[in-house]
């Protein structure tokens, strides 16, 4: 099974998905995560980048994340530009690591943009992490080191929490970690029952 995790950015969904990595019958992917990687080792991938938004993207031999950040979070044109050359390597990459890990209850699919990707038609169940916007400004001016006015342009960028929550099968509220974690605990059982009954 393969459970997708998303949520808006500052929700907290990398605080949800360690507390799933707890339990060892769940493999943990982090599309974000690995998406760097590849942008980093992947001299198709460079290639490409490179030819989309310039020599200025990498710096030596990494990433240039502030550069490319600045471009795609103010032009939703060039963050399509971006997705459409990253997405079918990180599927390619994400298929291996179903092989790998089948022996699993289930893969945690961790997203950001789980729904602008359509990466959830991949999923057989969907959990949306969620937190008040206020929250979640604060969480990401404190994590990036950025501005609000930089945070609500990204926030515009991504699918509206209420239409991700609708999609999903679990909302988990992230306001307290001790609730937070009973919520995934609930979840987790509910998953692992579910897998023995297939």
């Amino acid at each position: 099974m393969v459970i997708g995790l998303t949520g808006g950015i500052g929700s907290g969904k990398t605080t949800i998905a360690s507390f799933f990595s707890e339990f060892k019958t769940v493999a943990i992917y982090n599309a974000d995560t690995e998406a760097k990687k590849l942008m980093t080792t992947s001299k198709s991938l460079k290639k490409e980048i490179v030819t989309a938004f310039g020599k200025e993207a990498y710096l030596g031999n990494h990433l240039n994340k502030a550069f490319i950040a600045g471009i795609v979070f103010n032009d939703k044109s060039k963050l399509q530009t971006l997705n459409s050359i990253v997405h079918p390597a990180v599927k390619k990459h994400f298929q291996n690591f179903i092989k790998q890990n089948n022996s699993k209850d289930y893969i945690l699919y961790e997203n950001a943009i789980l729904f602008e990707s359509k990466s959830n038609l991949n999923c057989n169940e969907i959990i949306t992490v969620s937190a008040p916007l206020h929250t979640r400004i604060e969480r990401t001016i404190l994590r990036d080191n950025t501005t609000k006015a930089q945070v609500e342009q990204r926030i515009q960028n991504q699918c509206s929490e209420t239409k991700k929550e609708l999609q999903s099968n679990y909302v988990i509220n992230n306001l307290d970690l001790e609730s937070a974690r009973n919520q995934v605990v609930t979840i987790h059982n509910i998953l692992t029952l579910r897998r023995t009954l297939i």
